[in-house]
C-alpha cells in the first residue's frame, strides 16, 4: 500500500463516508475555496492508479467507490508512524502521546483497561 497526500486523503475521506459518489458530489463535500472539477478528477484518477478506488460508468460520469477501506488505511498509516518516528516502538510512541497530550484522568483509565484486555488475551 502506498502512502497517500493530503489531498489524496482528502478525497478518501469523502469517499469512505459516502461509499459511493461522483467527482460533483466529491467537490460538494470539500471546504471552500474548492478546488476545480479537473483537479478533483484527476485526484480520484491517481487514486484508482493507486489501486484505492475504481468505478462504475453511467454514461459519460464515473461513480467511485473505495477499494481499500479506511480500517486498513489506519493500520497502515499508524504502523507508517510508528516506524518512521519512533523505531517501530509502541511503546515509544504510546510515551510520546502521554507526554504532549494533557489527557484526563477518564482517557488514561480508558488505556489502561485496554492495555489490561491486551494482555488478558495474551495469557
Amino acid at each position: 500500500m502506498k502512502e497517500l497526500t493530503k489531498a489524496e486523503e482528502q478525497v478518501m475521506q469523502i469517499l469512505w463516508t459516502k461509499e459511493k459518489c461522483f467527482v460533483k458530489e466529491i467537490i460538494k463535500d470539500m471546504p471552500d475555496p474548492k478546488p476545480a472539477y479537473n483537479t478533483v478528477s484527476t485526484i480520484v484518477r491517481i487514486l484508482e492508479n493507486k489501486g484505492f478506488v475504481d468505478h462504475e460508468v453511467f454514461g459519460k460520469s464515473h461513480q467511485y467507490y473505495p477499494l481499500v477501506t479506511k480500517e486498513e488505511y489506519r493500520s497502515f498509516s499508524a504502523e507508517q508512524l510508528m516506524k518512521g518516528y519512533f523505531n517501530a516502538s509502541p511503546s515509544s510512541m504510546l510515551s510520546f502521546f502521554l507526554k504532549e497530550k494533557s489527557l484526563e484522568a477518564k482517557d488514561l483509565d480508558e488505556m489502561l483497561k485496554m492495555i489490561e484486555d491486551a494482555k488478558n488475551k495474551k495469557k
